[in-house]
């Protein structure tokens, strides 16, 4: 099941630095990033890919779909971090103006690692 971690930030005078380093529990294999969101995202899982999702500006909500539950989670703060396990059918929805939405995954793209299906409970 996903879950909410907090970055470790180092805040002074000059600004905030968030730190992502053992945090995440896998090795960052690929990076992107959704802006400029009209609609929805996502609407799947993975066979092997974990995620590391930050809304670095503005804010957006993950709704997460597994067998046991659904839950909706707000990322607003580039310091929080969800941590989705592959089985975590994931949907991005309610972007906000100007929101980006970071994404870090444990595997390469690979097409056939998408599964569509919702999750029956």
């Amino acid at each position: 099941m996903a879950k909410l971690i907090t970055a470790k930030t180092i805040t002074d005078r000059r600004g905030s630095l968030s730190v992502l380093e053992r945090e995440i529990g896998f090795v960052i294999k690929r990076v992107f990033y959704i802006y400029d969101v009209l609609g929805s995202r996502g609407g799947h899982a993975h066979h092997k890919t974990k995620l590391c999702l930050i809304c670095l500006g503005g804010s957006c909500e993950i709704t997460i779909t597994t067998k046991q539950s659904t839950q909706t989670y707000t990322l607003d703060n580039p310091t929080k971090c969800l941590i989705l396990e592959p089985s975590d059918y994931h949907t991005m929805q309610k972007f906000s103006k100007n929101a980006t939405l970071l994404a870090l995954a444990s595997e390469t793209y690979d097409a056939n690692d998408y599964i569509t299906e919702v999750p029956n409970g």
